[in-house]
């Protein structure tokens, strides 16, 4: 059963970096979110109003706390465990809509802000960044996918100055996707499919009428294109790219049960990555018009989605917290620190980590150039700190990348 909490004025309700699996719900009096901005390093105050709820992303995604809970007169507090939030959020139409809004909102910040700093500053329109996106896949040669997004291209933009630049771009690479690969959907190949019990009821035959399939390569949805849909993954697997500086650059590779695309579903933003297909995919499309019925019918699927908000929200705040330090060599190092992080040992108290990464993938997180890139694991090889082979990265001592980056970091500027 939920608990009534009484507050003192001055009390802490949590801080930030506690790990804590209760949501609250303000009853009465003032609390105040207290967090620091990851690029200003400035403090950031938000007051909770009466009724709403707070800890929810830290509690459902199993992260430590963001911000710090202060009571600044007496109150009172409902404490619910993620069970029992997800049995008031699961019956309630209004609520679900509003936190995927506000969890939408928040992610979209962030993918606002970490594009600034990987576009230095440059607005890309629409129809200059899918051009970018097609000639990245042509210059990487990914056939299949550079002609679908040509295709996607001369859809919205058929009077463009660039229509028979694409068009003989579409030409090429089309011909020479259908030399390298079979454009048919072998049902002989398919990958996992769902097996998350919650997710099941996707598998009756009502939800047939959503089924898509894709072959390897196929562009299910491409950054900057308008969102119209989004996709469950039933079988198979979906990576996700992003064009940055005229290459693609890889974000996420997604399995059977998961989502993407939900984003412009809910606050009308074009795409912010493109989406291909690994080997043969099948996914449910679910749109607009369809999209309140499905979740306020299926409130698992509305959980399941605000879950996927909150780790994605947390993730790309910690990717943002590398690409505000100045210092090039706390930057690498904190790559290595994130995807510690994000991939914990199995005991922690064992000091080296191997990571399953390439020099460019590390460049890549880091956003630097490979040759700056380069330069820093070489100093890093040679104390010996780590050792790096054709498809992975050891760091002998993991808190020594840690101690690089709090002693190098720099003010925010």
């Amino acid at each position: 059963m939920p608990k009534v909490m009484q507050y003192n004025k001055g009390s802490i309700i949590y801080f930030a970096g506690d790990r804590d699996d209760r949501v609250f719900i303000l009853q009465k009096g003032c609390v105040i979110i207290s967090t620091t901005d990851i690029e200003t390093n400035l403090p950031v105050t938000e007051q909770i109003k009466n009724g709403e709820f707070f800890g929810v992303k830290s509690a459902l995604g199993h992260f430590p706390r963001e911000e710090t809970a202060t009571v600044l007169i007496d109150s009172v507090c409902l404490s619910l465990t993620v069970q029992e939030f997800e049995t008031i959020f699961s019956s309630n139409k209004t609520l679900i809509l509003k936190m995927l809004r506000v969890f939408s909102n928040q992610l979209r910040k962030v993918h606002t802000q970490i594009e600034e700093i990987l576009n230095k500053g440059q607005n890309i329109n629409r129809q200059s960044g899918l051009l970018g996106v097609a000639q990245a896949f042509f210059h990487d040669e990914k056939w299949r996918s550079c002609a679908d997004v040509c295709l996607r291209y001369l859809k919205y933009y058929p009077n463009s100055a660039d229509e028979n630049a694409v068009k003989k771009m579409f030409v090429t690479a089309d011909a020479r996707a259908k030399q390298s690969q079979s454009l048919a959907f072998d049902e002989g190949t398919e990958n996992v499919s769902l097996n998350d019990k919650s997710l099941k009821v996707f598998e009756l035959p009502a939800f047939a009428r959503f089924a898509k399939k894709y072959s390897s390569g196929q562009v299910i949805i491409s950054e900057f294109e308008p969102g119209e849909s989004f996709y469950l993954i039933q079988k198979g697997t979906v990576q996700l790219v992003k064009c940055v500086n005229g290459q693609n650059k890889n974000l996420d590779i997604l399995k059977p049960g998961e989502f993407f695309g939900e984003m412009a579903i809910l606050d009308n933003s074009p795409r912010s990555a493109t989406c291909l297909a690994v080997g043969n995919v099948q996914c449910l499309e679910f749109n607009k018009s369809n999209f309140e019925l499905l979740i306020t019918g299926n409130p698992q699927i509305a959980l399941n989605i605000l879950k996927l908000f909150c780790k994605r929200i947390y993730d790309q705040k910690r990717r943002f917290k590398i690409l505000v330090i100045q210092d090039t060599q706390a930057r690498v190092a904190d790559v290595f620190c994130m995807l510690d992080e994000m991939n914990p040992p199995v005991n922690p108290n064992e000091k080296q980590r191997r990571f399953n990464v390439t020099i460019q993938d590390v460049a890549h997180w880091a956003a630097l150039p490979i040759a700056k890139t380069t330069d820093e694991i070489n100093r890093f090889m040679a104390s010996r700190k780590i050792e790096v082979f054709e498809n992975n990265i050891i760091v002998n001592n993991i808190a020594d990348m840690k101690r690089i980056v709090d002693t190098r970091t720099t003010s925010r500027q």
